[in-house]
């Protein structure tokens, strides 16, 4: 497994921008596929983005050209810059990996995922 810590969360208003952070532990990191996920209180888990090890990626509809994710691994780090923030954005986003994950037709299941971060909140006023 890889250790993973989350950055760069905090208090925006809507239509700012965040950049979210992943600093991760591991010798094999490039291999990994690496997701953000999120959760708003009271409501079930969700695929955010990911990219896997050859750079392909996917997102969730509802952040489709607002979003975006890359990966250094020379860092051992992934990132999402996220634009156009909404308050519907408001949750606390997961930074998590796995070797295997495959996508399904809406993108990646965070039940699919191994290791996972502490969380970062995020919150966007109206």
């Amino acid at each position: 497994q890889v250790q993973l810590v989350e950055s760069g969360g905090g208090l925006v208003q809507a239509g700012g921008s965040l950049r979210l952070s992943c600093a991760a532990s591991g010798r094999t990191f490039s291999s990994y596929v690496m997701g953000w996920f999120r959760q708003a209180p009271g409501k079930e888990r969700e695929f955010v983005a990911a990219v896997s090890w050859s750079r392909s990626t996917n997102y969730a509809d509802s952040v489709k050209g607002r979003f975006t994710i890359s990966r250094d691994n020379a860092k051992k780090s992934v990132y999402l810059q996220m634009n156009s923030l909404k308050p519907e954005d408001t949750a606390v986003y997961y930074c998590a990996a796995d070797l295997t994950a495959r996508p399904y037709a809406l993108g990646y299941k965070w039940g699919d995922f191994s290791s996972w971060g502490q969380g970062t909140q995020v919150t966007v006023s109206s």
